[in-house]
């Protein structure tokens, strides 16, 4: 099927632009495909066989003239068709111009053909420039001087960098070696002599044209056929157009050719330059933003972003980097053959764009890795510090891994497009982290150790200090000031060669450290010396008991007549009174005092002793116990006052009374049962009755009761 050419026209006789179809026509040839390997050929010249030779040339379907009907224009406006069979895709453009050799011109139509013409040279890169010439004499008499100038002029001002060939196509019987000798040197003479600005006052003619001269005889196919044969591969080194500059890609061609015409419409100055650009910028958006919009919609972005709203995706920054690879490497392609300024500026606003686009899932992927690393750090501590690993040496090594741990997921993560330091905030925020969750564990187990200490040193202190306490000797505070310092300096050299191996404290936070430890030990001992000083009055009396109930041996006693409950009580009663004087201060210093002798002075003897430094006797009196303080003992140290120990020593005569009464009744009871017979001896004594009892002289009850026990 043979192929067809489209024509379509493009600009109609009232100068009306037809965009529909020039769209319609760019789809059917498919010229958007063609990148900067297209080529658009007009014709210029007289009227006669413009359309026959470009038919012939490019079997395009122009209407060609009537001869019927006169030299009248038979393609009024301009018209556009594909080169059938020609490579690389060439658009043929008829111009339906009067030409020189027309008769009748109106200022509306001499308007439109040079505004035509100035279209057909702006969208064109060869020119074929039509004439009839019966002689050998150029241009003289081929009336093209005014085109020409025209065309000239117009280049100079409008198109650099533009480059085009003019194909000059002359139907003549002259022979061509003659012909083209004269018509090239007519060309530069007319370019010698048409003003120019004064940037190209001494710009050569091949700056902005080439020149190439064929003839025909006739339109027979041999000749056609070769002329036809150089508009092959016209583009390539060595071809009609190819040397030529600034082409504007074919995607680009309908809107260039749109605003090219409605700049030439509106009169104004035509710069192909900064048209370039503008059309440049116009279809390198429209690129840009249709490549966006597809990787919004990309199937592949859509499933990483849902995957890495859930956890870590594993190559997240390969995968997204090939995303967008793809669009911007298929933005390159499209826009290849803009201006490369505009080219290059569109695609940073769509990478730019595109990063701003994907950077939320970065930053999500980030969390992931910075909660991975975070979350195994505190796993891998935990793990060491279980095995009983040193706390400091297991942080830094611990460290070292989450963050080697956290740059490898960064890494995976990193988009090749893009430069983004969210990785190193990120990574700030993880060593932050790190280091706080550190601090909090390090306070913990710092804590731990402290409170293990102290559970030892309690469990160390308080039995011992109780059964010292309720012993009451005389060493009972040298021994447990011996004691407190043992165990307290076995704490405090373990917990220091622990606080340095595991945390590697200063020197400053040990000594504080050891310091409450020692201070802790001390308030062990005083919180228990002051639990038993609260129960003084049970522990007085237990003591009583055990040493008036119970013999050496710790046996029971039977009150017989042997048993001295005088001395028996005195003794109880000083075994007491010395445990009220031990429990009356804390002496955790090696310093005197005189609280026992003061209370066996005031609450047995009767009279008080003090050693001070005047060396005074103190007669019997209350005055030494009507005091709320000891000599040369602090508040502090103060756990029974002098006068609480009068209160006591009070109350426990009254409740220990009983217990010597019951003793003495005792003793009574067995004497009289022992009583009813009288010794072997009485027999025999002064010839008394045999049954006569004889009595010891004993102390009775009553006249026990009519002294007082306690002074026994």
């Amino acid at each position: 099927m043979e192929e067809d050419c489209c024509a379509t026209q493009l600009i109609y006789g009232d100068g009306e632009f037809n965009a529909d179809g020039l769209d319609k026509f760019v789809k059917e040839v498919k010229l958007a495909e063609c990148g900067i390997s297209y080529a658009v050929v007009a014709i210029m010249g007289q009227s006669s066989g413009r359309s026959t030779l470009m038919n012939h040339l490019f079997h395009a379907k122009f209407r060609e003239m009537d001869a019927n009907s006169g030299r009248n224009q038979t393609t009024k406006g301009i018209w556009i068709a594909k080169c059938v069979g020609i490579e690389p895709c060439t658009i043929a453009m008829d111009l339906g111009l009067e030409g020189t050799d027309g008769k009748e011109r109106g200022e509306d139509d001499t308007a439109f053909e040079k505004q035509s013409a100035i279209f057909a040279l702006a969208v064109s890169d060869i020119v074929l420039i039509n004439m009839c010439q019966e002689s050998d004499k150029g241009l003289e008499q081929a009336a093209m001087n005014p085109l020409l100038e025209m065309v000239f002029q117009v280049v100079m001002h409008s198109f650099v960098p533009r480059k085009m060939t003019l194909l000059f196509v002359i139907h003549t019987k002259t022979p061509f070696e003659n012909l083209e000798p004269v018509l090239r040197e007519d060309i530069q003479k007319l370019w010698d002599g048409v003003p120019k600005p004064q940037a190209h006052n001494s710009t050569p003619f091949s700056d902005f044209f080439s020149v190439e001269v064929v003839t025909l005889s006739s339109y027979e196919e041999e000749e056609v056929a070769q002329l036809r044969q150089r508009f092959f591969h016209s583009i390539s080194p060595g071809g009609l157009a190819g040397d030529r500059r600034g082409v504007v890609p074919a995607s680009g061609f309908s809107f260039t050719a749109q605003q090219i015409w409605k700049v030439i419409k509106e009169n104004k100055d035509l710069d192909l330059p900064a048209h370039k650009v503008m059309v440049a910028t116009v279809r390198c958006e429209e690129i840009a933003n249709r490549k966006f919009n597809q990787l919004i919609y990309d199937g592949g972005w859509l499933a990483l972003k849902e995957a890495v709203q859930t956890g870590p995706v594993q190559g997240f920054g390969k995968r997204l980097s090939s995303i967008l690879s793809t669009y911007l490497s298929e933005y390159d392609m499209e826009a290849i053959y803009f201006d490369e300024g505009v080219r290059n500026s569109k695609r940073q606003l769509l990478e730019s764009k595109a990063l701003d686009f994907v950077y939320p899932a970065y930053t999500t992927m980030l969390g992931h890795v910075h909660s991975k690393a975070l979350e195994g750090f505190k796993v891998r501590l935990e793990e060491l510090l279980n095995k009983r690993e040193g706390f400091t040496s297991s942080v830094r090594t611990c460290t070292q891994s989450s963050m080697l741990e956290f740059d490898k997921g960064c890494a995976d993560a990193a988009i090749q497009q893009a430069n983004w330091d969210a990785s190193r905030v990120i990574r700030e925020k993880l060593r932050r982290d790190i280091d706080a969750h550190a601090s909090s564990v390090y306070s913990a187990k710092l804590s731990e150790l402290n409170v293990n200490y102290e559970k030892q040193l309690s469990a160390s202190l308080i039995g011992p200090v109780e059964a010292l306490l309720e012993s009451g000797e005389k060493d009972t505070w040298a021994s447990i000031r011996k004691l407190l310092n043992r165990e307290t300096e076995v704490a405090v050299s373990k917990f220091s060669s622990t606080a340095v191996a595991d945390f590697e404290l200063d020197k400053e936070t040990i000594a504080k450290m050891l310091q409450h430890l020692r201070d802790y030990s001390r308030n062990v001992v005083v919180k228990k010396a002051r639990e038993e000083a609260a129960k003084i009055m049970i522990l007085m009396k237990d003591r009583f008991s055990r040493v008036f109930n119970y013999d050496s041996d710790s046996m029971p006693r039977v009150w017989t007549e042997k048993e001295d409950i005088r001395s028996i009580t005195k003794d109880a009663h000083s075994a007491s009174m010395k445990l009220l004087s031990v429990m009356a201060a804390i002496r955790l210093e090696e310093k005197p005092d005189d609280i026992e002798k003061i209370l066996f002075s005031s609450l047995i003897d009767g009279t008080v002793t003090v050693s001070s430094s005047q060396d005074r006797r103190i007669e019997t009196s209350a005055y030494p116990l009507a005091s709320n303080t000891w000599e040369e003992v602090s508040s502090e140290d103060t756990l029974i006052t002098p006068v609480q120990c009068k209160s006591l020593w009070r109350q426990f005569k009254t409740e220990t009374q009983y217990s010597i009464t019951q003793a003495i009744s005792a003793q009574e009871a067995y004497k009289r049962s022992n009583n009813w017979l009288p010794p072997p001896w009485a027999y025999y004594g002064n010839g008394r009755s045999c049954f006569q009892p004889i009595y010891a002289p004993t102390t009775t009850k009553k006249e026990i009761d009519d002294g007082d026990p306690l002074s026994l």
